[in-house]
Order: structure tokens, then sequence, then C-alpha cells
């Protein structure tokens, strides 16, 4: 295995050799970048700057549209991951379904408008990796594709890591005892993450018994696995645990973009079902569960392994 996930390029995307490269990272890492992407650096950039800039508000001003129990979206800073408070700030927009509205601050016509553009582009890229994963799978990409169809659950997240001062960085995969992460360990809910990161390093994933850091490639996009296609893949592919460390000398910013299927949808593994080794889970009730662990100490916060029909130790 090599020591940094695989370069993926987005051009080359179905040729033999790179889709064969991405078997691999999806079964070894869960993680890889993605070059040639063909995001215009305006975009990038217009994107950090309307972040940093909402984020520096003072915090009266950043609450005026705070996330409640019931609307996901908005500002919010008490965020909850394995139940301990998470060292940062975020601000999420999706689309509008049930309860859900999107929230935006008044006077920044530019923070909505580079968030909207973002959003739009990232769910494009998820749909042609998508794509390139089913194949990879054996299945019809419009097999995986029909599950995002029709107002699928996707969210946009702005993340803001202010300095920490009491950092602290477990060597196993267990929650810091005094000091903080800038996110806890978790796997991601849904399918794909696209992540846009600044130069200040801090993404981790637990492999082979030990945190690896994740560098930032120079122009790259980072794209890890969620349950969903660990699901899909029946445990071919694995959504990879991951944390954020705090940096107590430097802030960072980055925006990743959760590509998550329909409310309604109901998965499961491919193939065939004597095999799986999930029963069936309804998107819809999954991830209200975990937002409701996201949000606030509501209880275990559910996971995939509360659907495993065979235990880990048999696989």
């Amino acid at each position: 295995m090599s020591t940094t996930p695989p370069v993926i390029s987005r051009a080359r995307l179905y040729e033999r050799e790179t889709l064969q490269k991405l078997d691999l990272a999806c079964r070894e890492w869960g993680v890889f970048y993605v070059v040639d992407h063909g995001m215009e650096s305006a975009q990038r950039d217009g994107l950090f700057t309307e972040t940093r800039s909402f984020f520096q508000e003072p915090r009266p001003v950043k609450q005026q549209v705070r996330r409640t129990q019931n609307n996901a979206w908005g500002y919010f800073d008490e965020e909850l991951t394995k139940n301990t408070r998470d060292w940062k700030e975020i601000f999420d927009v999706g689309p509008s379904w049930g309860s859900c509205m999107p929230q935006w601050p008044s006077d920044r016509d530019g923070f909505r408008a580079a968030c909207e553009a973002q959003f739009i582009w990232c769910e494009t890229l998820c749909f042609e990796l998508l794509d390139a994963i089913a194949g990879n799978l054996g299945v019809g990409g419009s097999l995986l594709s029909h599950a995002f169809e029709n107002s699928n659950s996707s969210f946009l997240r702005l993340n803001y890591y202010p300095t920490c001062a009491d950092t602290e960085a477990p060597d196993g995969v267990v929650t810091p005892l005094r000091g903080h992460l800038g996110v806890n360990h978790h796997t991601d809910s849904g399918a794909l993450t696209v992540l846009m990161t600044d130069e200040v390093p801090g993404l981790e994933v637990y492999l082979r018994g030990a945190w690896q850091p994740v560098p930032q490639v120079e122009g790259a996009l980072i794209i890890n696995l969620g349950d969903v296609i660990q699901v899909w893949s029946n445990d071919r592919y694995t959504a990879p645990l991951h944390r954020v460390r705090c940096n107590d000398s430097s802030e960072r910013v980055s925006v990743p973009f959760f590509f998550n299927p329909r409310d309604n949808y109901n998965y499961a593994p491919l193939g065939d079902p004597a095999e799986a080794r999930y029963r069936p889970i309804n998107w819809g009730e999954f991830r209200n569960m975990r937002a409701a662990g996201d949000y606030t100490d509501l209880g275990t916060e559910v996971q995939i392994e509360h659907f495993r029909t065979v235990s880990r130790e048999r696989c």
C-alpha cells in the first residue's frame, strides 16, 4: 500500500488504468485525490474568501442564521461527533426538504452565489464518480444514480477551525480526555464526500492501526467514501474512519460537499441477497438519527454496524 492516497484524473476517469486505480483506492484507502477536475481557481478562491469573511463576523451576526433541531441548514458552533464537542464552526446549506430551509446571511449576495455554484459543481462531479464506482462494482451507473434523483439530501458545509491552545490527538480510536480535536473520529454517512481545503493540514484517516495524515496536494480535491457505498459494496469498499486535528497557531478552513441519497431511499448490498452483510437501511431514518446526535447528545450515535447481519470476525 502506498503512503498517500492514490491520485485519480477526472479527465481520464473512464480509462481502464484509471478505473483500476480507483478500485484500488476504494479498497485500500477509501480516500483518493482528484486532479484535472476542471474547477476554476476563481471559483475556489472566491468561495474561500466568502467563507473566511462570514466566519469573521461577530457571533451575534452569525447567530441570526443559526440552525435548529428542526432545521439543519445554517450556522452552528456546538456540533458533536461521537457525543463529543468538536472544535469548529460550520455553515450548512442544502435543498428545502421537510422542515429544513436554507438560511442566508443578509447583505451577502456573493456568499450565497459562491455556495450555490459550488453545490452544483460538486454534485455533477459526484454523479461522474458514482458512475465509475458502479462500473467497478459490476452494475450500471443508473442503478446507483437513481438514489439521488428527484430531491436528494446532499448538502454543502463550510468549516472554520479556530486556533486551539488545548489540542489533543489520541493515538487510538477514542475521543480526547482533556483537549480537543477539530472533528472527532467518524465515518461519513452518505455516499461520497468532496473536500476542498486550504493549505493548513489537519485531516487524518485511520489505517493499519494508526492515524495517517492526508496532506493537501496542490490543485487536487480530496474524495472519501461514505457508509452508503460501503453497504452497496458489501464491505468490498470501506468508508474510512477519519478525524481533523486542531492547530494551535493557524486557523483552518475547509469546504466539504456531502453527496447523499433522497430521503425515502432504501439501500442494501448489491448482488445476491443471500450474501448480504447488511439488512436494508432507510436513508431518511438513518440520517435523521445521525443528525440528532450531531445537534445534541440524544443517545447512542447510530452506525451501519447496527444493521450488520454478519459480524466483522466472520467477514
